[in-house]
């Protein structure tokens, strides 16, 4: 079995240390090649190269930004550009890529731990080898958003508004040399939340069969559950979201602090049931639906900042990849 590993060396939890003990430990399993990320894109573009050489899989060391780079260079165009619409699709297109390995090295790890991996990269990958001798395999959908000509997957979230605000600002943390670390989020969404808007809502979520729901704030879109991680607690807006099913959205039409409160106390509490109050927008398990706004809002897919948009559509994409898991 071929197999090319994507490693970001400036992952925020591992060392060179553990990074040799894992090439070691994959290596000795797979035919492996090794290749490091060097700038922002550039895992798309080594995942790309992969898929196009007919490697059988390909392993990711970092984050969630490096990943989602990853699934993005396994099924799209390097440079975003949407693919043909007459391009024949097979009943399970998850089958003509490679399959996708996944050990955690970043502060959240959402992806890896809604997989149920360990957060520890090296148990994390114990686990992987263990995928692997068994031929164990799990195949997941992804989300896919498109605007203006453009599209990208994401793997557990998207995001419009407050939550893309933080993104953004913990960013700008970033490019000063600090960590992004769950304690720095928390902080950042608690400062931020003086400054983001709450009397003027932005957007309007409309879809295929669905009614227009207007004077939405904030819209967290879900491919999965848990949204985040506050450390070792997740966070569940969307509870019922699962890689099996269509998306789902929680979009917030308050955003002061009485709706807000309950809201966070019960998206803590790790519960299977859904949020409750008039104030909200919620479904579950679609196809497709759009968010428009009618002044740019703040975007981002699986905490990556992707800037202000206007108008994005969210489509599920089932039988996207295999996951060895």
């Amino acid at each position: 079995m071929r197999a090319m590993l994507l490693v970001n060396p400036k992952a925020t939890t591992t060392n060179a240390r553990t990074r040799d003990v894992l090439i070691r430990a994959l290596g000795a399993a797979v035919e492996l090649a090794v290749e490091e990320t060097r700038y922002r894109g550039h895992a798309a573009g080594l995942a790309a190269t992969a898929r196009d050489k007919g490697y059988d899989v390909v392993a990711v060391l970092g984050g969630d930004g490096t990943i989602n780079e990853t699934v993005n260079g396994l099924l799209n165009p390097v440079n975003g550009d949407l693919p043909p619409a007459t391009q024949d699709v097979p009943d399970d297109p998850s089958t003509r890529r490679p399959a996708l390995i996944v050990i955690p090295g970043g502060s959240a790890n959402v992806f890896a731990r809604a997989l149920g991996l360990p957060n520890d990269p090296v148990e994390a990958t114990g686990a992987v080898l263990e995928a692997l001798r068994e031929g164990r395999r799990r195949t997941v959908g992804l989300g896919q958003a498109l605007w203006e000509g453009q599209s990208r997957y994401f793997t557990f979230c998207a995001g419009m508004g407050y939550d893309a605000e933080v993104v953004r600002a913990v960013e700008g943390l970033r490019g000063t040399g600090r960590k992004a670390t769950p304690a720095r989020y928390v902080n950042t969404a608690l400062r931020h939340y003086l400054a983001t808007d709450k009397r003027q809502p932005a957007m309007t979520v409309t879809g295929p069969g669905i009614p227009a729901a207007e004077g939405v704030f904030m819209a967290i879109i879900s491919n999965t559950s848990p949204w985040t991680y506050v450390g070792t607690r997740p966070v569940r807006p969307t509870p019922w979201a699962s890689f099996e099913t269509g998306l789902d959205l929680l979009g917030l039409r308050r955003m002061g602090p009485v709706a807000l409160t309950p809201l966070i106390q019960h998206m803590l509490t790790e519960s299977e049931a859904l949020p409750s109050g008039k104030h909200l927008v919620q479904l579950h398990d679609e196809a497709e639906f759009t968010l428009t706004a009618h002044r740019p809002v703040a975007f981002q897919l699986d905490g990556d900042y992707l800037g202000e948009r206007e108008s994005v559509t969210f489509r599920s994409t089932p039988n996207a990849l295999q996951v060895l898991v």
